[in-house]
């Protein structure tokens, strides 16, 4: 297939058109004024149990990354990148220490180490602390709630119950027949629609959407990850949270950087990234980001079957507006 002709025309966002859509979508109240996990509300212990009988093969699939120097951050980029950097794995005792008799007052022979990594470096959960609008966050708060002590609303830790439930793959480059969809192709609510057609399966309340671009494996295959952080990207368009309002999804994720097309509908209008201005603080949507979904694309194709068990729970960190996390789907 031609390339340039996936690289769909997308009219350009504004100011007006974001407020608009923040009205028109706000769940802010829906789960009362005390709520600090927005959609994830919409996944119930029936659905949990419902998920839990996809599984039929009892294959399981991690949808991670490895956390290492080999990561995402390590490659070229357009922006600096505020402070990310790949994980820094340092060991604090080894068995060289042990072998050469340095032990602990115990005399314990034993191995120990240590990790420094921001906490979306690699795989990982954008929290609902993590992006404001204008001066709030989620369900109204004060942004100045997160401070350099954490943040004292909507923090991590709030869902570590959650990411459970029914996962769904929309592979939207197999759909097309490419290996990865071109930079900048804006996927809309109708492609979302026809592929939810074409792989006969409905993406509906509670359930975890992942969604396949391709991208991070052309990045894997290429051996580098230049532009892949804050670069141009295939992702969502503008119009999917309407779509995504409506279907009453938990949380969706994508194998990209930043889940949203790239570069953005509304760079030349003065709004970035307007889909996560709206996703996160309006919505209440928890969003995955840089999933590693090229195993799971593969087995559904095999199999015809889009639906499985997820299991992804942020790691519980008090106060952190994202996660690390290692996400599997179970079939």
């Amino acid at each position: 297939m031609d390339m340039t002709l996936l690289v769909s025309k997308l009219p350009p966002v504004t100011r007006q058109d974001v407020d608009d859509a923040a009205a028109r979508l706000k769940n802010w109240g829906r789960w009362g004024p005390d709520d600090e996990i927005g959609t994830l509300n919409f996944t119930t212990p029936e659905d949990v149990v419902k998920a839990a009988s996809l599984v039929k093969k009892g294959r399981v699939m991690s949808l991670a990354l490895a956390f290492d120097n080999t990561g995402p951050q390590g490659g070229k980029t357009k922006f600096p990148p505020v402070g990310r950097f790949n994980p820094i794995h340092l060991m604090l005792r080894t068995g060289t220490d042990a072998y050469s008799g340095v032990l602990d007052k115990r005399g314990i022979r034993s191995a120990d180490d240590i990790v420094i990594m921001p906490m979306q470096c690699g795989t990982q959960w954008d929290g609902l602390g993590h992006i404001f609008f204008d001066n709030y966050m989620w369900n109204g708060y004060d942004c100045r709630l997160v401070s350099s002590f954490g943040a004292a609303k909507c923090g991590i830790e709030k869902t570590r119950e959650k990411m459970v439930g029914r996962g769904v793959l929309l592979d939207i480059a197999r759909h097309y027949k490419v290996d990865t969809l071109p930079d900048g192709f804006g996927i809309t609510a109708a492609i979302l629609d026809e592929v939810e057609k074409a792989q006969g399966v409905k993406v509906g309340r509670g359930d975890y959407l992942l969604i396949r671009t391709g991208q991070m494996e052309a990045k894997m295959a290429e051996g580098n990850w230049d532009f892949y952080s804050g670069g141009d990207a295939p992702g969502l368009a503008f119009d999917t949270l309407d779509w995504l309002h409506a279907k009453q999804v938990a949380a969706v994720a994508t194998d990209t950087w930043g889940v949203e097309v790239r570069p953005n509908q509304s760079e030349a209008a003065g709004v970035n990234q307007p889909w996560h201005w709206l996703c996160i603080p309006i919505l209440g949507l928890t969003m995955g980001e840089i999933f590693f979904l090229k195993e799971l694309a593969k087995d559904c194709d095999e199999d015809h079957v889009y639906e499985f068990m997820f299991v992804a729970p942020a790691l519980p960190v008090t106060g952190a507006v994202g996660s690390p996390a290692n996400p599997l789907a179970i079939k």
